[in-house]
């Protein structure tokens, strides 16, 4: 496939998002994102963002349009968060009740969002664990937050809450420990009540 192919649509993922991985140096990496560019003086050339599956190091790369990249096929996998122990997070296929275990530094931030019983989406490269993929949004238990102080609300009208995985979140006065909130799985933002 040339560089050029990889154009991006408009909601920012690659137009072949059924094989979103190249190799490149010796890596496999996933392609995040891509912008065709055509300066005035100079030749077409595509500026990829890659992440190295194997060390998770963020690079942008310029190829040029005519370049032929490799494409690695890789294939995703619903699979049910266990639990987490010394040996790494813990998940199974519900169809085939295969464990497979991966590493913190291959789960990433998807760790301050995962709850057991969960199903995310793992992708695979050449039959191994590569990646979480969360879901855009998820429901998560405030465990621990302040009451808000009546009369409170013209300077702060957020809070500090703590979730069930312990992340920290900045939530409105008015939601109470124990409840349920929805959280944006991109940046740990509060969206809403559950």
């Amino acid at each position: 496939m040339f560089a050029k192919e990889w154009r991006s649509n408009t909601t920012g993922k690659c137009a072949w998002c059924s094989t979103p991985s190249t190799a490149y140096n010796g890596e496999v990496c996933v392609v995040l994102d891509t912008q065709h560019r055509t300066p005035g003086n100079l030749r077409a050339f595509v500026q990829a963002s890659l992440r190295s599956l194997r060390h998770g190091r963020t690079s942008d790369v310029r190829f040029s349009s005519t370049e032929k990249v490799e494409v690695v096929p890789m294939e995703t996998r619903k699979l049910e968060y266990s639990y987490k122990d010394q040996t790494g997070y813990h998940f199974i296929d519900s169809a085939t009740y295969e464990e497979t275990v991966l590493q913190e530094d291959l789960v990433g931030h998807a760790k301050d969002f995962l709850v057991e019983n969960q199903q995310v989406d793992v992708v695979f490269v050449d039959n191994l664990p590569a990646q979480v993929e969360l879901p855009a949004t998820v429901e998560l238990k405030i465990v621990e937050s302040a009451d808000g102080i009546r009369g409170d609300s013209a300077s702060n009208v957020t809070k500090p809450a703590k979730l069930e995985t312990g992340l920290m979140v900045q939530v409105p006065l008015f939601i109470k420990e124990g409840e349920k909130i929805k959280v944006r799985t991109n940046d740990g933002a509060y969206m809403s009540r559950a």
